[in-house]
């Protein structure tokens, strides 16, 4: 949505007053692009993705916590222009990305127990077969 329209989210961007102005159509591009390839970097699980969402969505989360803390009346720019227009929205889009890092977390921690694992049964086979047995 965000490529879709990006005078629309760069507008968005503004809104936050923390991006210099001749910034913000690099801005507006960035974001989603580097959005859509971490996005399909985790889906084709590609090493560095879950970094990349991490990281946006600690972006996003500080963000977020400006725009509560400063009381701003502006749409968060996380999905469409229907989503909820008040102050309200900021917090549950807060929540929503604090659920997220949660997955995060659990991915990050189910892949390296899935990886550990695996090198666990390789060597319990490699040592296995140095002991002579099937």
């Amino acid at each position: 949505m965000k490529l879709l329209d990006i005078k629309a989210f760069a507008h968005k961007i503004e809104q936050y007053d923390m991006v210099p102005d001749e910034l913000l159509p690099v801005a507006a591009v960035a974001l989603p692009v580097f959005e859509t390839i971490a996005g399909l970097g985790l889906i084709f699980d590609i090493p560095g993705s879950l970094i990349a969402i991490s990281s946006l969505l600690i972006l996003f989360i500080a963000v977020l916590g400006y725009g509560i803390l400063n009381d701003l009346d502006v749409d968060c720019g996380c999905f469409s222009q229907v989503e909820i227009a008040n102050r309200g929205n900021l917090r549950q889009a807060l929540y929503r990305d604090l659920f997220m890092v949660a997955a995060v977390l659990f991915l990050s921690v189910s892949g390296r127990v899935r990886t550990l694992y695996s090198q666990h049964s390789s060597l319990r086979g490699k040592l296995r077969l140095f002991k002579g047995g099937s």
